[in-house]
């Protein structure tokens, strides 16, 4: 399989009220990097995955609702931990749904997407699936 990644970031307000969380309990701030693969079985004739200037701009949109929120005020995340893996979930899904709707002009070649935060230089989490 081939793939192309491309990288952004959000810096985000949140809290993960429930013991098993320690100190991340109450409301903190985190700076994600994010990593968005899109992978197809072949290039096309241009030798491209994708257009990584429209997949970069798929992530930015994918993103701006979350930028700089307190995640814990979005409507959306009302009663849900915001982790980072749940975080990948949701980014996942929302790309997923761009790459669909032919965003990537990949003539639908995309068949699998890993999306992944990094939360710090030692911990990450990720989700990938097919489409």
């Amino acid at each position: 399989m081939y793939a192309v990644e491309v990288r952004d970031h959000i810096m985000i307000g949140h809290s993960l009220p429930s013991p098993v969380f320690g100190p991340a309990q109450g409301m903190h701030g985190a700076t994600f990097t994010v990593d968005v693969a899109f992978f197809t079985e072949d290039i096309d004739a241009h030798g491209l995955v994708v257009d990584i200037g429209l997949a970069t701009e798929a992530l930015a949109e994918t993103l701006a609702p979350l930028r700089y929120k307190n995640l814990d005020e979005v409507p959306e995340f009302e009663h849900k931990f915001t982790t980072t893996e749940f975080l990948c979930g949701h980014i996942f899904t929302a790309m997923a749904q761009r790459v669909r709707a032919g965003r990537l002009g990949d003539d639908g070649r995309v068949k699998r997407l890993r999306i992944t935060l990094h939360e710090s230089h030692v911990a990450r989490a990720w989700f990938e699936g097919d489409l």
